[in-house]
């Protein structure tokens, strides 16, 4: 491993019990601090092979190598916001550290950062039925943020939302990453979200390979400018034709 990574897969592959092969043959590094995208079509292996990171399965094949030999503190945010109905948003985002054994009062202060983060200090005693697609994501990015984490990990976050609303979160996550120093690994199928957002985009085919490893150009922060510039253009038009297989790995 190089010193700018976090994690080394090598070989990695997932087989289920069933036969189904979802992943095979899959190794990259990860640098600390990096932004990378995920995309492939439906059932290619990607929000699989983030479950292997977070520790929630393990490989059948291959190996994950850690830069410290141990899995960073990790926030993990899905594409259902699963937040709990009965309870307010303060209490949602509490929970993880309420699982830790912490008592609430001990917490407060750091929940209350967590919604800052996000723009939600004034909806802490709202419940989830008040809020829109949007705040609710804010509360499970919320809930991810209070475990303070140096890796996060998301499964289609925003692709239930909008299109307004889906870029004003890319910008503010964009902005998160930043402040936060994490390292994301980011799944979509949308591609000109994994460009717009990320430092790398890696492609996979259906049958759970990396096909194109593709670097994106642009600085940092992002925002209408690059949005609409031929540059942004041109990487989304190179990410799809890897898509479709139609320009070499």
């Amino acid at each position: 491993m190089t010193d700018q990574a976090l994690l080394r897969l090598s070989g990695i592959g997932k087989t289920y019990e069933s036969g189904t092969r979802a992943l095979q043959e899959i190794g990259f590094d990860v640098a600390c601090g990096g932004f990378v995208s995920l995309v492939g079509p439906s059932g290619c292996g990607k929000s699989t092979l983030l479950r292997l990171i977070a520790g929630l399965m393990r490989p059948s094949e291959g190996r994950l190598t850690w830069r410290d030999g141990a899995r960073p503190e990790t926030g993990f945010v899905f594409q259902d916001a699963t937040l709990m109905p009965w309870a307010s948003v303060f209490e949602n985002v509490y929970l993880p550290l309420k699982l830790k054994g912490l008592a609430r009062e001990d917490c407060r202060v750091r929940v209350m950062e967590a919604l800052a983060r996000v723009g939600l200090s004034d909806e802490a005693e709202a419940m989830p039925r008040a809020l829109s697609g949007g705040m609710k994501m804010r509360v499970s990015i919320a809930r991810a943020l209070v475990m303070e984490p140096s890796l996060l990990l998301m499964d289609e976050p925003f692709a239930a939302l909008d299109e307004l609303t889906r870029e004003k979160l890319d910008d503010d996550l964009l902005t998160l990453w930043k402040e936060q120093s994490w390292t994301v690994l980011f799944v979509t199928h949308s591609v000109f979200e994994a460009v717009y957002l990320s430092e790398r985009v890696l492609v996979f085919s259906h049958e759970g390979k990396i096909t194109h490893d593709i670097a994106i150009e642009g600085g940092f922060p992002r925002g209408d400018a690059f949005r609409e510039s031929a540059l942004y253009f041109e990487q989304a038009k190179r990410v799809s034709a890897a898509l479709r297989g139609e320009v070499r790995p």
